[in-house]
């Protein structure tokens, strides 16, 4: 345990001195199932010391998070660790094949999280988008028309990213019609997405190393 706690929070881990809001921490739960999955340790303050819990108040605070304020409800398991004579409650959360997870927001609207980094951050439509689609039976067709290969040539201009208005202005084209080209070409493995705090970004997605070997072995072969 004090090894975990020694990593501090990241993408995967969150600490919680005490639980007194389901509602918040519903956001967190919802977060890392619709993200990488990761884990929620109740009774660690934010500089990684021990308080422990004080009671099984806590454990029936985030089953009313996970069942009740999380749509879908989010599957978790809880596991118990005892240091320095105290009750830390780990709650973990498994990545989720049924995503998007909607958690409230302090005005009690529902909205998608996702992890970013020790973050919870509002998910954009064209995550959201991308999600449905890949649940999908069928798959994507996409023309490169005008549209798409202005954005192809502005990556081979060396840009390394671009954003969802400069698409719009860049091909000359409504917002509409630009979340439908990033969607198409997420769905298609050629675009990645990234949230940050500062927005969400979009960028040529990294082959596989092991794509990129194999490729490089048939190259040297012929």
């Amino acid at each position: 345990m004090k090894k975990r706690i020694a990593e501090g929070e990241h993408q995967q881990q969150d600490f919680k001195y005490a639980i007194n809001d389901s509602k918040k921490i519903a956001r967190s739960l919802a977060a890392f199932a619709n993200t990488d999955g990761g884990r929620l340790l109740v009774g660690v303050k934010d500089n990684g010391r021990i308080a422990g819990v004080s009671s099984d108040e806590e454990y029936f605070m985030v089953e009313a998070a996970a069942k009740r304020y999380c749509r879908p409800p989010v599957d978790f398991e809880v596991k118990e660790w005892h240091s320095e004579g105290k009750t830390v409650i780990e709650i973990i959360i498994p990545k989720s094949e049924n995503r998007p997870h909607k958690a409230p927001t302090k005005e009690g609207k529902y909205k998608v999280y996702v992890r970013v980094k020790d973050q919870n951050l509002l998910a954009n439509r064209v995550l959201l988008k991308v999600w449905m689609r890949e649940k999908r039976s069928h798959g994507t067709f996409v023309q490169l028309q005008k549209p798409e290969q202005t954005l192809l040539k502005w990556f081979n201009d060396e840009n390394k990213f671009i954003t969802h208005s400069k698409l719009s202005r860049i091909a000359k084209i409504s917002r509409r019609k630009a979340e439908q080209i990033l969607v198409n070409l997420i769905v298609l493995g050629i675009l990645d997405i990234k949230v940050t705090e500062r927005g969400v970004f979009y960028m040529l997605k990294e082959p596989p190393l092991e794509n990129t070997e194999q490729d490089h072995t048939r190259a040297s072969k012929i």
